[in-house]
């Protein structure tokens, strides 16, 4: 299977050597997002809801450069600074996903993640 690099404009532009996301066949798989607003390169930290919304629009704009929706995601990973923070995180998360056909997932509080943000999430889906 050949491997296809998804890049779009809608998401933040990586800030290293990877990219936003890899299409194997009919399997994506998503490189973390955290709150950078793909626009202005801006980060978006007024608190943890906004931080969390602008994550999974981000995650979006990569799904739908793929052809994909939430509705495809089988798979996310959440790693939280704090978790405290987890029932407001998780609220607005789980905004994005119908209950019934919700992702597995693993939340893991970490030490730091990159510039210091609160939340970063990856996901895999399968069309």
């Amino acid at each position: 299977m050949q491997k296809k690099i998804i890049f779009t404009e809608k998401a933040p532009t990586p800030i290293g050597p990877y990219n936003q996301a890899v299409l194997i066949g009919n399997t994506l798989y998503t490189s973390g997002q955290i709150a950078l607003h793909p626009q202005t390169g801006e980060l978006i930290l007024d608190d943890i809801e906004t931080e969390t919304r602008q994550v999974m629009e981000n995650m979006k704009a990569v799904l739908a450069a793929a052809d994909m929706t939430f509705a495809d995601v089988v798979k996310t990973s959440i790693f939280i600074i704090n978790m405290a923070d987890f029932a407001r995180i998780n609220s607005v998360y789980g905004s994005y996903f119908d209950e019934k056909t919700a992702p597995a997932r693993e939340t893991v509080q970490v030490a730091c993640l990159p510039k210091n943000v609160n939340v970063e999430i990856s996901m895999v889906a399968i069309q």
